[in-house]
């Protein structure tokens, strides 16, 4: 495996473990929003029965959107490739320019490998998109800042 492929396995494990992180917290949350839920029904009768029922609701609510936004984003990190062969930014890619590292693959945020961060960002996000077939020493403006593709993995 050469250093590039290393690089990438190690992103791509760091993106993979803040998947797994966000999809395990929203399955708890929406465990103790169903505790809190079976609770109130034990509770006494009235309005404050339906206020912390409609409580219950919204936050079982709230968790399955974060649940579900977390296994989408598992399924878009599992179509990640670590081949690179033609040179072009693709899902993936690890592209170096001028003034920031990127990593082609979900909007994970920072990440730090071998010393060196890389933003870990979607294809579909606004600096992932002006990435998205360029290639090496390609030049694209972001919020009025020109930046330079010095390579790509």
């Amino acid at each position: 495996m050469s250093l590039s492929n290393d690089l990438k396995a190690d992103l791509y494990s760091q993106c993979m473990a803040y998947v797994n992180q966000r999809i395990d917290t929203a399955r708890q949350a929406l465990n103790e929003a169903q505790e809190s839920a079976n609770a109130e029904e034990k509770s006494s009768a009235g309005d404050k029965y339906e206020t912390g029922r409609a409580m219950a609701h919204l936050e079982r609510e709230k968790a399955l959107g974060q649940l579900n936004e977390g296994l989408k984003m598992k399924t878009a990190l599992e179509k990640v490739s670590i081949e690179n062969k033609d040179g072009e930014v693709r899902l993936g890619s690890i592209v170096f320019t001028s003034t920031t590292n990127f990593y082609l693959a979900i909007s994970a945020g920072k990440l730090l490998s071998g010393g060196v961060e890389f933003i870990a960002l979607a294809p579909a996000s606004p600096v992932g998109a002006l990435l998205m077939g360029r290639k090496k020493r390609d030049q694209f403006v972001f919020n009025n800042q020109t930046w330079v593709i010095k390579d790509i993995k």
